[in-house]
Protein backbone atom coordinates (compact mmCIF):
# COMPACT_ATOMS: atom_id res chain seq x y z
CA UNK A 1 0.00 0.00 0.00
CA UNK A 2 0.95 3.53 -0.26
CA UNK A 3 2.57 5.19 2.81
CA UNK A 4 0.95 8.09 4.50
CA UNK A 5 2.41 10.55 2.60
CA UNK A 6 0.65 9.09 -0.37
CA UNK A 7 4.07 7.96 -2.23
CA UNK A 8 4.21 4.28 -3.53
CA UNK A 9 6.26 1.86 -1.76
CA UNK A 10 6.04 -0.89 -4.38
CA UNK A 11 6.55 -0.87 -7.78
CA UNK A 12 6.71 -2.83 -11.12
CA UNK A 13 8.14 -1.23 -14.44
CA UNK A 14 7.88 -3.27 -17.84
CA UNK A 15 10.78 -1.79 -19.68
CA UNK A 16 13.07 -1.79 -16.73
CA UNK A 17 16.21 -0.88 -18.54
CA UNK A 18 14.82 2.13 -20.16
CA UNK A 19 16.91 5.41 -19.23
CA UNK A 20 12.95 6.95 -18.58
CA UNK A 21 11.77 3.93 -15.98
CA UNK A 22 15.21 3.98 -14.44
CA UNK A 23 14.94 8.10 -13.96
CA UNK A 24 10.98 7.23 -12.21
CA UNK A 25 12.47 4.44 -10.04
CA UNK A 26 15.27 6.89 -9.11
CA UNK A 27 12.71 9.27 -7.71
CA UNK A 28 10.33 6.87 -5.83
CA UNK A 29 12.77 4.97 -4.09
CA UNK A 30 14.38 8.23 -3.13
CA UNK A 31 10.27 9.03 -1.80
CA UNK A 32 10.18 5.72 -0.16
CA UNK A 33 9.45 3.24 -2.84
CA UNK A 34 11.09 0.13 -0.94
CA UNK A 35 10.31 -2.65 -3.57
CA UNK A 36 10.98 -2.29 -6.90
CA UNK A 37 10.77 -4.92 -9.69
CA UNK A 38 12.25 -4.38 -13.00
CA UNK A 39 10.81 -6.63 -15.99
CA UNK A 40 13.24 -6.30 -18.47
CA UNK A 41 14.25 -8.61 -22.20
CA UNK A 42 17.15 -8.60 -21.34
CA UNK A 43 17.45 -8.29 -16.80
CA UNK A 44 21.22 -10.16 -16.68
CA UNK A 45 21.91 -6.80 -17.78
CA UNK A 46 20.38 -4.72 -15.14
CA UNK A 47 22.56 -5.13 -12.10
CA UNK A 48 24.33 -1.92 -11.95
CA UNK A 49 20.42 -0.11 -11.79
CA UNK A 50 19.74 -3.06 -8.85
CA UNK A 51 22.55 -1.95 -7.09
CA UNK A 52 22.22 1.55 -7.76
CA UNK A 53 18.50 1.31 -6.37
CA UNK A 54 19.17 -0.82 -3.33
CA UNK A 55 22.06 1.91 -2.76
CA UNK A 56 19.02 4.65 -2.61
CA UNK A 57 17.18 2.99 0.27
CA UNK A 58 15.26 0.32 -2.16
CA UNK A 59 14.75 -3.09 0.34
CA UNK A 60 13.44 -5.32 -2.41
CA UNK A 61 14.66 -4.77 -5.79
CA UNK A 62 14.77 -7.85 -8.68
CA UNK A 63 14.56 -8.25 -12.17
CA UNK A 64 12.64 -10.46 -14.14
CA UNK A 65 12.30 -11.55 -17.88
CA UNK A 66 9.43 -9.88 -20.18
CA UNK A 67 9.30 -9.58 -23.34
CA UNK A 68 6.52 -6.54 -24.98
CA UNK A 69 6.47 -8.36 -28.48
CA UNK A 70 5.34 -11.74 -26.99
CA UNK A 71 1.94 -11.25 -26.10
CA UNK A 72 0.74 -14.95 -25.76
CA UNK A 73 2.84 -14.85 -22.12
CA UNK A 74 1.50 -11.53 -21.03
CA UNK A 75 -1.21 -12.45 -18.90
CA UNK A 76 0.83 -15.52 -17.18
CA UNK A 77 3.66 -13.12 -16.71
CA UNK A 78 1.25 -11.17 -14.91
CA UNK A 79 -0.36 -14.00 -12.86
CA UNK A 80 3.10 -15.07 -12.07
CA UNK A 81 4.77 -11.46 -11.57
CA UNK A 82 1.98 -10.95 -8.57
CA UNK A 83 1.33 -14.66 -6.90
CA UNK A 84 5.46 -13.69 -6.29
CA UNK A 85 5.68 -10.29 -5.34
CA UNK A 86 2.08 -9.50 -3.88
CA UNK A 87 0.43 -5.90 -4.78
CA UNK A 88 2.00 -3.53 -6.43
CA UNK A 89 1.01 0.52 -6.02
CA UNK A 90 2.31 1.17 -9.08
CA UNK A 91 2.64 0.14 -12.36
CA UNK A 92 4.60 1.92 -15.39
CA UNK A 93 4.79 0.60 -18.53
CA UNK A 94 7.69 2.43 -20.09
CA UNK A 95 8.83 0.10 -23.18
CA UNK A 96 8.79 0.62 -26.70
CA UNK A 97 10.45 0.73 -30.05
CA UNK A 98 11.17 3.58 -32.31
CA UNK A 99 11.77 1.86 -35.64
CA UNK A 100 13.20 3.52 -38.92
CA UNK A 101 10.53 5.29 -40.59
CA UNK A 102 12.02 4.84 -43.96
CA UNK A 103 12.05 0.90 -43.26
CA UNK A 104 8.93 0.50 -41.96
CA UNK A 105 7.52 2.32 -44.86
CA UNK A 106 8.50 -0.40 -47.29
CA UNK A 107 8.26 -3.55 -45.04
CA UNK A 108 5.14 -4.89 -43.43
CA UNK A 109 7.21 -6.74 -41.12
CA UNK A 110 9.11 -3.37 -39.81
CA UNK A 111 5.96 -1.70 -39.29
CA UNK A 112 4.34 -4.43 -37.74
CA UNK A 113 7.30 -4.73 -34.83
CA UNK A 114 6.62 -1.22 -33.81
CA UNK A 115 2.85 -1.65 -34.02
CA UNK A 116 3.52 -5.44 -31.79
CA UNK A 117 5.70 -3.77 -29.37
CA UNK A 118 4.21 -0.34 -28.73
CA UNK A 119 0.42 -0.38 -28.75
CA UNK A 120 -0.74 -4.97 -28.93
CA UNK A 121 2.34 -5.31 -26.08
CA UNK A 122 0.11 -2.46 -24.10
CA UNK A 123 -3.34 -3.40 -24.68
CA UNK A 124 -1.93 -7.30 -24.09
CA UNK A 125 0.16 -6.45 -20.46
CA UNK A 126 -2.32 -3.80 -19.45
CA UNK A 127 -5.67 -5.56 -19.56
CA UNK A 128 -4.22 -8.53 -16.79
CA UNK A 129 -2.92 -5.48 -14.86
CA UNK A 130 -5.73 -3.72 -14.53
CA UNK A 131 -7.56 -6.61 -13.26
CA UNK A 132 -5.12 -7.63 -10.44
CA UNK A 133 -4.73 -3.81 -9.92
CA UNK A 134 -8.93 -3.36 -9.78
CA UNK A 135 -8.73 -7.22 -7.48
CA UNK A 136 -6.42 -5.20 -4.94
CA UNK A 137 -8.50 -1.95 -5.04
CA UNK A 138 -6.08 0.37 -5.20
CA UNK A 139 -3.17 1.10 -7.65
CA UNK A 140 -1.77 3.37 -10.11
CA UNK A 141 -0.89 2.70 -14.10
CA UNK A 142 1.66 4.97 -15.80
CA UNK A 143 1.93 4.87 -19.20
CA UNK A 144 4.74 6.24 -21.31
CA UNK A 145 3.05 8.17 -24.25
CA UNK A 146 4.71 10.21 -26.79
CA UNK A 147 3.36 13.80 -28.45
CA UNK A 148 4.10 11.82 -31.27
CA UNK A 149 0.50 9.97 -31.19
CA UNK A 150 -1.33 13.31 -31.26
CA UNK A 151 -0.82 13.96 -35.04
CA UNK A 152 0.44 11.62 -37.17
CA UNK A 153 3.34 13.20 -39.20
CA UNK A 154 4.94 11.72 -41.94
CA UNK A 155 8.68 11.89 -40.92
CA UNK A 156 7.32 9.51 -37.83
CA UNK A 157 3.91 8.25 -38.68
CA UNK A 158 4.79 4.15 -38.17
CA UNK A 159 5.90 4.91 -34.21
CA UNK A 160 3.19 8.17 -33.81
CA UNK A 161 0.14 6.22 -35.10
CA UNK A 162 1.25 3.14 -32.70
CA UNK A 163 1.16 5.53 -30.08
CA UNK A 164 -1.74 6.70 -30.62
CA UNK A 165 -3.31 3.69 -30.42
CA UNK A 166 -1.97 3.33 -27.04
CA UNK A 167 -2.54 6.21 -25.76
CA UNK A 168 -6.42 6.15 -26.63
CA UNK A 169 -6.17 2.68 -24.67
CA UNK A 170 -4.88 3.44 -21.91
CA UNK A 171 -7.82 7.43 -21.45
CA UNK A 172 -10.33 4.72 -22.28
CA UNK A 173 -9.07 2.21 -19.66
CA UNK A 174 -8.42 5.11 -17.11
CA UNK A 175 -12.95 6.40 -17.43
CA UNK A 176 -13.17 2.48 -17.33
CA UNK A 177 -11.53 2.02 -13.86
CA UNK A 178 -13.26 5.24 -12.08
CA UNK A 179 -14.69 4.13 -8.74
CA UNK A 180 -12.55 1.27 -8.61
CA UNK A 181 -9.05 2.46 -6.55
CA UNK A 182 -7.49 2.29 -9.30
CA UNK A 183 -6.00 5.28 -11.68
CA UNK A 184 -4.71 5.86 -15.02
CA UNK A 185 -1.81 8.42 -15.69
CA UNK A 186 -0.50 8.85 -19.39
CA UNK A 187 2.63 11.08 -19.77
CA UNK A 188 3.03 12.44 -23.21
CA UNK A 189 6.68 13.36 -23.43
CA UNK A 190 8.32 15.22 -26.37
CA UNK A 191 12.18 14.50 -27.42
CA UNK A 192 14.20 13.02 -24.77
CA UNK A 193 17.80 12.35 -24.90
CA UNK A 194 18.11 8.64 -24.42
CA UNK A 195 19.37 5.35 -25.76
CA UNK A 196 16.29 5.27 -27.97
CA UNK A 197 16.73 8.56 -29.61
CA UNK A 198 20.78 8.39 -29.96
CA UNK A 199 22.02 9.38 -33.07
CA UNK A 200 18.69 11.70 -34.16
CA UNK A 201 18.54 14.89 -34.56
CA UNK A 202 16.89 16.35 -31.09
CA UNK A 203 13.96 18.14 -31.81
CA UNK A 204 12.45 21.55 -30.16
CA UNK A 205 11.91 21.37 -26.34
CA UNK A 206 14.01 18.30 -26.26
CA UNK A 207 13.76 17.17 -22.35
CA UNK A 208 16.04 14.82 -20.07
CA UNK A 209 15.11 11.11 -18.51
CA UNK A 210 15.22 12.93 -15.09
CA UNK A 211 13.29 15.64 -16.28
CA UNK A 212 10.62 13.48 -17.36
CA UNK A 213 10.71 11.68 -13.71
CA UNK A 214 10.34 14.39 -12.12
CA UNK A 215 6.93 15.54 -13.77
CA UNK A 216 5.49 12.23 -13.49
CA UNK A 217 6.01 12.21 -9.75
CA UNK A 218 4.40 16.14 -9.77
CA UNK A 219 1.54 14.19 -11.50
CA UNK A 220 0.80 11.27 -9.33
CA UNK A 221 1.08 14.08 -6.22
CA UNK A 222 -1.60 16.07 -7.40
CA UNK A 223 -3.39 12.71 -8.76
CA UNK A 224 -3.23 13.83 -12.74
CA UNK A 225 -4.76 11.53 -15.25
CA UNK A 226 -2.40 13.35 -18.32
CA UNK A 227 1.09 14.80 -17.97
CA UNK A 228 2.87 16.47 -21.07
CA UNK A 229 6.46 17.06 -20.74
CA UNK A 230 7.76 20.26 -20.93
CA UNK A 231 4.72 21.19 -20.43
CA UNK A 232 4.49 23.58 -23.35
CA UNK A 233 4.39 20.54 -25.29
CA UNK A 234 0.79 20.69 -24.64
CA UNK A 235 -0.06 23.84 -26.81
CA UNK A 236 2.74 23.33 -29.46
CA UNK A 237 0.55 19.83 -30.58
CA UNK A 238 -2.98 21.69 -30.16
CA UNK A 239 -2.24 24.30 -32.20
CA UNK A 240 -0.27 21.48 -34.63
CA UNK A 241 -3.42 18.70 -33.94
CA UNK A 242 -5.66 21.85 -36.01
CA UNK A 243 -3.89 22.81 -38.87
CA UNK A 244 -5.40 22.13 -42.20
CA UNK A 245 -4.15 19.61 -43.69
CA UNK A 246 -2.95 21.02 -46.76
CA UNK A 247 -0.59 23.64 -44.50
CA UNK A 248 0.51 20.77 -41.97
CA UNK A 249 1.83 18.80 -44.87
CA UNK A 250 4.23 21.84 -46.22
CA UNK A 251 5.70 21.75 -42.49
CA UNK A 252 9.02 19.64 -42.20
CA UNK A 253 7.61 17.46 -39.56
Amino acid sequence: MQDSFGSPQSVLVLGGGSDIALSVCRALVTRRARRVVLAARRPEELDTALEELRALGATTVEAVPFDAAATDGHERFVDETFERFGDFDLVLLAFGVLGEQEASEQDAAAALEVARVNYLGAVSVGVPIANRLRAQGHGTIVAMSSVAGERARRSNFVYGSSKAGMDAFFQGLSDSLAGSGVSVLVVRPGFVHTKMTAGEDPAPLATTPDAVAAAIVRGLERGATTVWVPPAMRYVMSALRHLPRPIFRKLPL
